[in-house]
């Protein structure tokens, strides 16, 4: 099955950063096209077409729109999370500085559907040259009238700013992000109230994923029946997967959901395993690793669900026999601690706990600790304040149910 490449199609190509370029290739049509149509127009039509979040959590972005208050006379804000900050992940990195425009696009799409006159760009603290590039193309959008005041001479306006992240993986939690750019810690937010009736500044926000938003000008130009034509009923469009690790073809490609297996995409795509396969983390650090016998599932959130997995950020991680998985299991659970913000017990002591349990274990002294993880794992399972130390509990799960005897 080959690749479906709609978000990619032009990536890369001599010059794919610039306007000219962009506007040659239909950009921008889209959005001029939804500066004259009704704001719930817009969102009915990325509601019909299923689009899910990006990032992850796989929400109905139609439905997020939808939520933001119709009546309440507060500014609003757009919210790009390129934060990337997860092992493994680097899709959104290669919109971005590679075809800027796609992505702001669908920000000024977003903006008209939700009355925003406002956005930001949260670009990973790691991403100097993104951030550059975002800048650059922003600067270029204004000066030909695509992005500012009074664009297009419809009298929408809405100006975005590049921001540098603080530099932690906490901070791709959406309301981490948002006290990150309020200039605070970048610690997660109680909810609810949620972002988009309090967020930024208090204000409604929405926050989604660069690949998210970087659908949104495809369904507004070709439809989202054409959109919902791709994929499956509850997984419809196309996914962007990052393949790393031990395989001989490590790199970036997209396909239809459902298309292909994760056996196929590392054998057939990227060019099979180095050396004896270990293991493989479907959709980036924070998701359970899946044994070489259960790589027969199909690409999409709901067959990962099944198979006792994620599809998460599409950030597939080979594990060979290079290393052993007892490393592999530590160096995760040293990441997820180190990464940990420190706002709940659960997961500030119990991620700290579990590094330092599986380090043991990869030292030779075993005695015990499995049942050790397994007691803290019961201590933090539902307890944690946000998802990083949940998903603590399920990568380290599954590295004792999975390979409790290696270990």
């Amino acid at each position: 099955m080959p690749e479906t490449r709609i978000i990619l199609e032009h990536v890369g190509e001599k010059g794919s950063e610039s306007l000219e370029f962009y506007l040659g290739h239909g950009g921008y049509e889209a959005a001029e096209k939804a500066l004259s149509m009704n704001p719930q127009d817009i969102i009915d039509a990325v509601k019909a077409s299923g689009l899910r979040g990006r990032g992850g959590a796989a929400f109905p972005t139609g439905l997020k729109w939808d939520f933001v208050p119709k009546d309440d006379p507060r500014p609003r804000f757009v919210v790009a999370n390129c934060d990337e900050g997860e092992p493994g992940t680097f899709k959104d990195r290669e919109i971005v500085e590679k075809y800027p425009h796609l992505l702001l696009e669908g920000m000024l799409i977003a903006a008209k559907a939700i009355g925003a006159n406002r956005g930001f760009v949260y670009v990973r603290a790691e991403y100097p040259k993104a951030q550059g590039i975002l800048r650059a193309a922003v600067a270029e959008a204004e000066r030909h009238g695509y992005l500012g005041e009074n664009i297009r001479g419809t009298g929408f306006s809405f100006r975005v700013q590049i921001y540098g992240g603080g530099g932690a993986y906490i901070c791709g939690e959406e309301t981490a992000l948002i006290e990150s750019l309020e200039g605070k810690r970048g610690h997660p937010r109680l909810r609810p109230p949620y972002p988009v009736s309090y967020g930024l500044y208090g204000m409604p926000t929405v926050v989604n994923n660069v690949e998210t938003l970087s659908n949104v000008p495809f369904i507004l130009s070709r439809g989202p029946d054409w959109y919902r034509s791709m994929g499956t009923k509850d997984s419809p469009g196309t996914k962007i997967f990052t393949v790393s690790g031990g395989v001989r073809k490590p790199g970036v490609y997209e396909f239809k959901f459902g298309d292909i297996t994760l056996r196929e995409l590392i054998e057939e795509y990227a060019g099979g395993v180095i050396g004896k396969l270990v293991g493989v983390i479907p959709g980036g650090l924070s998701t359970p690793i899946l044994r070489p016998e259960e790589l027969d599932v199909k690409l999409t959130c709901e067959d990962l669900h099944r198979a006792g997995s994620l599809l998460g950020s599409g950030a597939v991680i080979v594990v060979n026999d290079a290393v052993p998985i007892a490393a592999v299991a530590r160096r995760s659970l040293e990441f997820l601690a180190h990464e940990s913000c420190g706002k709940c017990t659960p997961c500030r002591e119990g991620s700290t706990w579990l590094a330092r349990l599986f380090r043991e274990i990869e030292l030779g002294k075993k005695n015990g600790r499995i049942e050790k993880i397994n007691h803290i794992l019961d201590g933090m399972r539902g307890k944690c304040f946000c998802p990083l130390g949940e998903g603590a509990v399920a990568v380290a799960g599954a590295f004792i149910n999975k390979y409790g005897e290696e270990l």
